[in-house]
């Protein structure tokens, strides 16, 4: 193991359970108290236009505008993957992992949002979307993927009862809550909130992958046939090339780097957790995409395939999990070598992104570094 590595995970690590998990994101803008005022409430074009703007502030002004720091489950669930994987590396503090994990798992009860069908969870936030709004602790995909994949990871080292119980839970909501969009063959793609109608690929691939590993502890196989008709509509939008854009149906056609990690990840989890090989050349032609169109010679991670800046935490975590995932190890100590040398504070913590001529050196404990801790554990488990 890398001396420079390790001092980053060290430092990362302390930094995070000195601020308890706590911390503000790039997009909690709306959580100012100035947002109250009836005008501001409800327009839609303020709102959003803020939001965007605010995020791309290479300064942090949240003070100044009330905004405190916060608690996001996504947090708690990207933590307790990375501390199951320090546990398993480092078995001479696996007790110690353990505590902190058993601490996350007890906020993340604490924190399911309320009045659907099995355990979800939103962000800490509101949040004004392109096509919709999802105010603080409305549940998504997203999120709840994000979360029970940091669970299944956990139950499959451990066989921790909670943990399993949360993930079949949380089939109920991705089931019965969310709205679906059909093609003319009965294929679907899981909404993103139960509040939209989008059409987001690596979303509903979060819903496919869960349904997997709901699968894997249940053997129900009606999950896993949901699963398969998911992944089936977003492999027949893989375009020659083997990308993938965003979205289907709206103005979001980019091809970026961690939106299309997402994708690539969770159709390897269902892959393999199915033992369904249909899907085997789409996974390939997305790996073979990925690895010729984000990453510059000295393993700077690029956040568009035709575009570099801004460099970005996110991108760069996601990076180093997914070649880490597909035997890249190789490429992945660079990308991690080359953030760790450019991105992180001497007080341990990431920066959010690097820009062609300036660096916004916020520091995002959702976005940048507790994805940054999952990568770095991950890539040292593996």
């Amino acid at each position: 193991m890398s001396n420079k590595i390790l001092l980053s995970l060290a430092t990362l690590e302390s930094y995070i359970l000195k601020e308890n998990f706590k911390g503000y994101d790039p997009f909690d803008g709306l959580m100012s108290p100035i947002f109250k005022l009836p005008i501001l409430r409800n327009n839609k074009l303020i709102r959003f236009g803020f939001q965007q703007t605010f995020r791309r502030i290479p300064f942090n002004i949240r003070p100044l505008l009330g905004i405190k720091e916060g608690l996001n489950p996504v947090t708690l669930g990207l933590c307790i993957q990375a501390f199951t994987y320090l546990a398993k590396v480092f078995k001479e503090t696996e007790a110690f992992y353990l505590k902190i994990i058993n601490k996350c798992l007890e906020e993340l009860i604490s924190l399911q949002s309320e009045g659907y069908s099995g355990s979800c969870w939103g962000y800490n936030f509101d949040w004004e979307a392109r096509y919709t709004r999802i105010n603080a602790y409305v549940p998504t995909v997203v999120a709840t993927g994000i979360i029970t994949n940091g669970l299944f990871e956990f139950y499959k080292h451990y066989n921790d009862d909670r943990a399993k119980e949360l993930i079949l839970s949380s089939t109920k909501f991705v089931l019965n809550d969310l709205n679906r969009t059909y093609d003319k063959d009965g294929n679907f793609c899981f909404s993103y909130s139960p509040n939209d109608k989008q059409v987001v690929f690596n979303a509903t691939m979060k819903g496919a992958r869960l349904l997997a590993q709901a699968y894997h502890i249940c053997k129900e196989k009606s999950l896993l046939d949901l699963a398969e008709k998911t992944v089936r509509f977003v492999v027949n939008h893989q375009k020659n090339d083997g990308s993938l854009s965003y979205s289907l149906g709206d103005a979001r056609t980019w091809v970026d780097n961690f939106h299309t990690a997402y994708v690539l990840d969770c159709l390897d989890e269902y892959i393999k957790l199915s033992g369904n090989k249909n899907f085997a050349i789409n996974f390939k032609e997305g790996i073979d995409f990925y690895i010729n169109n984000f990453f510059e010679n000295d393993g700077k991670p690029k956040y568009f395939n035709n575009k570099t800046y801004p460099v970005d935490s996110t991108s760069a975590a996601q990076s180093i999990i997914t070649l880490t995932r597909i035997g890249r190890k190789d490429l992945a100590e660079k990308v991690l070598l080359w953030f760790i040398y450019n991105m992180q504070s001497n007080k341990g913590y990431f920066y959010y992104q690097k820009h062609k001529f300036y660096t916004n050196k916020i520091s995002y404990i959702r976005w940048s570094n507790t994805y940054i801790l999952l990568a770095l554990s991950y890539y040292l488990s593996i």
